[in-house]
């Protein structure tokens, strides 16, 4: 499915509510969808971290769908030609550190 196909599907289920509820708290379900793939990925369970992943995915194009963005129209103007800061694919920017000291 494409990415703004699925997002007209989330819209025609739950925009009315999820508009009604509001954008800060439409967010934070969605902050807590994370919360429960952060815990999925911990445990691994391929099962849990496949709804989790959905999950995620459903609330992320909920908020797009609240603020008037088209996620897919996004994506694309930022990621579709590769590394938005190299162009390149895969990326050839030096690693940058986090401030948990992972690499990107």
């Amino acid at each position: 499915m494409e990415i703004k196909k699925a997002q007209k599907v989330i819209s025609k289920t739950y925009f009315e509510r999820d508009a009604g509820r509001g954008l800060s708290k439409t967010f934070l379900w969605f902050v807590e969808e994370v919360g429960e793939l952060a815990k999925a990925l911990r445990k691994g369970d391929k099962k849990s971290l496949k709804e989790e992943f959905a999950d995620v995915l459903a609330w992320l194009l909920s908020v797009a769908e609240i603020t008037g963005v088209d996620m897919e129209e996004a994506f694309v103007e930022k990621y579709g030609r590769g590394c938005p800061a190299c162009s390149s694919s895969p990326c050839t920017c030096a690693p940058r550190l986090f401030a948990f000291g992972e690499e990107r």
